[in-house]
């Protein structure tokens, strides 16, 4: 019986996604060889726009359906997403107090082009570690494993259409939310730059 925390891989992770990271230390895997899951946090994130709250998707090759491998989904540069993911990010949080600081190393992310859907998270969640400061050692499963704790099966965790408990909900400063108020559990990213250094004593 699997006795570490399993973890999804997620596109730019929410923001309750680092407080269990922080929760469970270096005691967890990410997921390596699940299948594929739709409409999840896989292959989208949540940002703060003028209109409210914005997913952006990243497309995945056709035929990576739900039998595909997460290690195996390829990302599909059919149109160019990055550029439109670039804009988006630098529409919605150039006028943030930390957007800048981040913003050269962040934009190589839409700027390389990489061949795996798996790949490209792992090094943002890296990324995203490091800027955080969380230093959690990230290591991945060899296998899929059926048989785990259901505490730590974090696999169906945090589904877009019905938000799960782990969930932050306590405020911060976001751009817009003299307009539609404070969001919870936006894209990390939200928090980093609105929060900047503080981001982690926020988690």
């Amino acid at each position: 019986m699997q006795n570490t925390a399993i973890l999804p891989l997620f596109y730019l992770p929410p923001v309750g996604y680092f407080s269990l990271l922080q929760k469970l230390g270096a005691d967890f895997l990410i997921e390596k060889h699940e299948h594929l899951a739709k409409q999840t946090y896989r292959n989208r994130a949540s940002i703060y726009s003028p209109n409210g709250k914005l997913d952006i998707t990243v497309p995945v090759v056709k035929g990576a359906k739900t039998h595909t491998k997460m290690k195996d989904v390829r990302i599909s540069y059919d149109f160019k997403w990055q550029r439109l993911h670039w804009l988006s990010l630098e529409s919605c949080y150039r006028s943030s107090a930390y957007f800048e600081f981040y913003e050269d190393e962040l934009s190589r992310f839409y700027n390389q082009k990489f061949e795996f859907l798996f790949d490209y998270n792992l090094e943002l969640l890296s990324w995203l570690n490091k800027k955080l400061k969380l230093n959690a050692p990230i290591n991945v499963t060899a296998d899929y494993v059926d048989e785990i704790v259901p505490e730590l099966d974090f696999r169906g965790m945090m589904n877009p259409k019905k938000e799960g408990d782990i969930v932050k909900n306590k405020p911060y400063y976001q751009v817009f939310e003299d307009r539609h108020q404070f969001l919870p559990n936006l894209s990390v990213v939200d928090l980093l730059f609105n929060q900047g250094p503080q981001a982690r004593l926020y988690l």
